[in-house]
């Protein structure tokens, strides 16, 4: 488990204070009274990302906020978060959340259903995506209390969700999930999760859901590794990143292969 730095804390409570201003690493060095080398080592250390990486994605989590909750244009969403172009502003957002912005808001209407879709399953669950010829991950989640949704586990090659994992796979319960034909490299495993109860903008911008990241991350070094995990999920903390991508996304693409 990371030991917790409270002035690393402290500078991520001060980057949510303050995503409309401009956000330096040098500032923030400052703020919390380090030498910019010294903070920058204890930042990433605590979250795995570069300072200015990790602003970035909070301005991104922000417009998918005003996404959902503004009438705004998505180029009046660009400048709100400081992006003055708005194709590089649509690029990234596409690249980080896995569709526009625009199919990203209009995803409210089919959010809902698709977790009932997935509800209707029950039993019909995968255990993870299974190739020849690698190495296996596999492990047993549980959760903080008492959790009936649907679980996302993947394995990303950075520590925060901005991507759609190069392994995932969901789970209707807590129990065990398994990753086979693993190939060579670093990964970081995630997860997050979805009550069955949830209402469409929860699950579209996911800020309260319980979750959980491994660290440090895993490295497989050969194909007849096998790497068994105990994970728990646990109410989100100021520490973790925003989870970027979208969720329906995911969705969507599971209840695919359940339909093949």
């Amino acid at each position: 488990m990371t030991v917790k730095i409270p002035e690393v804390e402290e500078a991520i409570a001060y980057i949510h204070r303050n995503l409309e201003e401009p956000i330096s690493l040098d500032g923030l060095a400052k703020y919390v009274g380090y030498s910019t080398y010294h903070f920058l080592r204890l930042f990433k250390a605590q979250t795995g990302l570069p300072q200015h990486y990790y602003v970035s994605s909070l301005r991104l989590q922000k417009a998918k906020d005003l996404l959902l909750h503004t009438n705004f244009t998505v180029r009046d969403i660009a400048q709100e978060i400081g992006q003055q172009s708005l194709g590089t502003f649509t690029t990234r957002f596409t690249e980080k959340v896995g569709v526009t912005p625009s199919a990203f808001r209009a995803q409210r209407q089919q959010a809902e259903r698709q977790l009932q879709q997935l509800m209707a399953l029950k039993e019909r669950e995968e255990a993870g995506e299974v190739q020849p010829d690698g190495a296996k991950i596999s492990g047993h989640i549980q959760a903080e209390g008492s959790m009936q949704g649907v679980i996302f586990v993947g394995l990303l090659h950075r520590p925060i969700p901005d991507s759609i994992p190069v392994y995932g796979t969901l789970l209707l319960r807590p129990g065990p999930f398994r990753f086979a034909g693993v190939r060579p490299g670093t990964y970081y495993l995630m997860a997050t999760s979805l009550p069955w109860c949830v209402r469409s903008e929860d699950i579209l911008l996911p800020q309260h859901t319980l979750r959980t990241r491994i660290h440090p991350p895993i490295v497989i070094e050969s194909h007849d590794q096998h790497i068994h995990l105990q994970v728990t999920l646990h109410p989100p903390s100021l520490l973790d990143p925003p989870i970027l991508i979208s969720l329906p996304l995911l969705m969507s693409r599971f209840l695919a292969r359940q339909n093949a």
